[in-house]
C-alpha cells in the first residue's frame, strides 16, 4: 500500500521560507516520478516541481527560482524547499508519485496515481 505523509506546513510572513517533507512508503519501483502540487481556494489544482529517480528537475515557471525539489533516498523522502514565499503562494500542498514515464514525457502534472493528503501553508503579507 502506498502512502505519502505531507508536513511542514505553516504560517510565515511574505518574504520567508519553509520546507516541505513528504515522508514515502510503500513505493517499491525503482524508477519513479515524484512532483509537489497546489491547490488554492477556488482555483485549479497546479504542478509546481518534480524529480525523477534518476534527480532530474523540473519545474512550473510560477516558482522556478524559488522553489527547490530535492529526496533523500535513504529516508524515502521528498522535500520542498520555499523561499521569497509570497501571499499567493498560500494554499494546500500536495506531493503525488508515479511512474517514471511521467517525468519523463512532461506529463506528471495530470497523471500521478498515488497522493498525500496535504499540507496547509499560509503566507501573509
Amino acid at each position: 500500500q502506498v502512502q505519502l505523509v505531507e508536513s511542514g506546513g505553516g504560517s510565515v510572513q511574505a518574504g520567508g521560507s519553509l520546507r516541505l517533507s513528504c515522508a514515502t512508503s510503500g513505493y517499491t519501483y525503482r524508477m519513479y516520478c515524484m512532483g509537489w502540487f497546489r491547490q488554492a481556494p477556488g482555483k485549479e489544482r497546479e504542478g509546481l516541481a518534480a524529480i525523477d529517480s534518476n534527480g532530474a528537475t523540473s519545474y512550473a515557471d510560477s516558482v522556478k527560482g524559488r522553489f527547490t525539489v530535492s529526496q533523500d533516498n535513504a529516508k524515502n523522502t521528498l522535500y520542498l524547499q520555499m523561499n521569497s514565499l509570497k501571499p499567493e503562494d498560500t494554499a494546500m500542498y500536495y506531493c503525488a508519485a508515479g511512474p517514471w514515464g511521467a517525468c519523463v514525457s512532461g506529463s506528471w502534472v495530470k497523471v500521478m496515481p498515488y497522493w498525500g493528503k496535504g499540507t496547509l501553508v499560509t503566507i501573509s503579507s
